[in-house]
C-alpha cells in the first residue's frame, strides 16, 4: 500500500502524517509531496525521515492513495493526473466539493455512497465536519428543519500564517499579517472573501456542504463565520429545528451512542466543550444541550473539534480507511485488515 501525502510539510499535512502513524494505517510505502521549492526537504514518519518528492515524481510512483492538502489550485491541476494514474485521491481543499460528479464524504454520515470507480474524493470543510457529525444521528431521529450556526474557529484553520500573526501580536512584533485586522485580543466575523449576497464563502460551503453529505437538499441551513484568537479548535453554537419534538434525555442518549461524538454536558460542574478539550483528538464533543423556549422543537447545542485533525487530516485518514477495509482501493483491490 503506497500512500503519498501531497502538501506533506504545510499544517494539515504534517497533521495527516502523524495521524496515519497513530492510527496504524497500513502503509508500505510513504510518498511526501510539495511544490518544487519544498522538494528535497525532509518529513518524519515513524521515526524515519523522508525526502519531499514533486507531484509530477510522485504521479509516476502510482500512489494506492494520495491524500491531498495543498490548496484549489493545486487540486484541480494535479489530482485528475493522479486519478488517471490510477490513485485514489482524497482532497482536503475546495476544489471538487461541490461538483456534481464527486463524493463529499464525512465516513460517520456517508461513507456508504462510495465505490471503486470513485477517484477523486473530496474531503469537508472543518467547520461542516463537525456540524454534521453530530447532526446526522439527530436528523434520521427527529428530521432536521433548519440550522442556524455561528462560528468560534481557530488560528492555525488558517494555516502557519495565521498562528503565526496571533503569536507575533502576543509578543509584540511585526510580521507577515494573515487577516486584514489584528487579530490577538479581537474577533473579525469574517473568513474567506466576501461574496455577492454579502456572505463569506466560508459561510455557503457551511450552507451547500451541510445538505450535499446529508442527503437532504430541504434543510435549511444560514451561517455566521467567525475567527478567533485561539490556537487551534473550533467551536460552534448550532440552533436546531427539528420536525418532530424531543426530549432533552433522548437527544443526549443518541448523541452518547453514536459514532465519533463525545458528550460533555455536566453544566452544574462546569463540564463543556472547548477547543483545549479537543486538542489532539479525533472526536466531536458536544455539549450545553439546551431546549430553545423561544420556539417549538428547537434545540440549543455547543459542538467543538480539533480542526486540523477530526476538521481535516483524520476524516481523510477515515475515508482511506473505509476504502481500504471495504476493498475499494488499489489496482488490485486487496483486502487488508484493519
Amino acid at each position: 500500500m503506497k500512500v503519498a501525502v501531497v502538501g506533506a510539510t504545510g499544517l494539515v499535512g504534517r497533521t495527516m502524517l502523524k495521524v496515519l502513524e497513530e492510527r496504524n494505517f497500513p502503509v508500505d510505502e510513504i510518498i511526501p509531496v510539495a511544490s518544487e521549492k519544498s522538494v528535497g526537504m525532509e518529513v518524519s514518519y515513524k521515526g524515519k525521515n523522508y525526502k519531499v518528492v514533486s507531484m509530477s515524481d510522485a504521479v509516476k510512483m502510482r500512489p494506492d492513495i494520495a491524500l491531498f492538502s495543498a490548496g484549489g489550485s493545486v487540486s484541480l491541476e494535479w489530482a485528475p493526473k493522479f486519478a488517471e494514474a490510477g490513485t485514489t485521491v482524497i482532497d482536503n481543499s475546495s476544489a471538487w466539493r461541490m461538483d456534481t460528479t464527486k463524493k463529499l464524504v464525512v465516513p460517520e454520515v456517508n461513507a456508504h455512497v462510495l465505490t471503486p470507480t470513485d477517484k477523486i474524493i473530496a474531503n469537508p470543510n472543518c467547520s461542516t465536519i463537525q456540524m454534521v457529525v453530530a447532526l446526522n444521528p439527530l436528523h434520521k431521529k427527529y428530521g432536521i428543519k433548519r440550522v442556524v450556526v455561528s462560528t468560534y474557529q481557530s488560528v492555525s484553520g488558517t494555516g502557519h500564517k495565521g498562528v503565526s500573526q496571533m503569536m507575533d501580536e502576543r509578543s509584540g512584533k511585526s510580521g507577515v499579517k494573515a487577516y486584514p485586522h489584528d487579530i490577538d485580543m479581537n474577533v473579525i466575523p469574517h473568513i474567506d472573501v466576501f461574496l455577492e449576497n454579502d456572505y463569506t464563502k466560508e459561510e455557503m460551503k457551511m450552507v451547500n456542504e451541510t445538505k450535499k453529505i446529508m442527503g437532504d437538499e430541504h434543510i435549511g441551513v444560514t451561517a455566521t463565520t467567525v475567527r478567533v484568537p485561539v490556537k487551534g479548535g473550533h467551536s460552534e453554537a448550532v440552533n436546531v429545528e427539528f420536525g418532530k419534538d424531543f426530549k432533552i434525555e433522548d437527544i443526549k442518549n443518541i448523541l452518547q451512542q453514536s459514532e465519533g461524538i463525545i458528550l460533555v454536558d455536566e453544566p452544574t460542574k462546569n463540564s463543556y466543550p472547548m477547543p483545549k478539550h479537543a486538542e489532539g483528538k479525533d472526536e466531536v464533543f458536544v455539549g450545553r444541550i439546551r431546549r430553545d423556549e423561544s420556539q417549538p422543537n428547537t434545540l440549543n447545542m455547543w459542538i467543538v473539534a480539533d480542526n486540523l485533525r477530526k476538521g481535516a487530516a483524520t476524516n481523510a485518514v477515515q475515508i482511506a480507511e473505509y476504502l481500504v477495509k471495504n476493498n475499494l482501493v488499489g489496482d488490485k483491490l486487496r483486502k487488508v485488515t484493519l
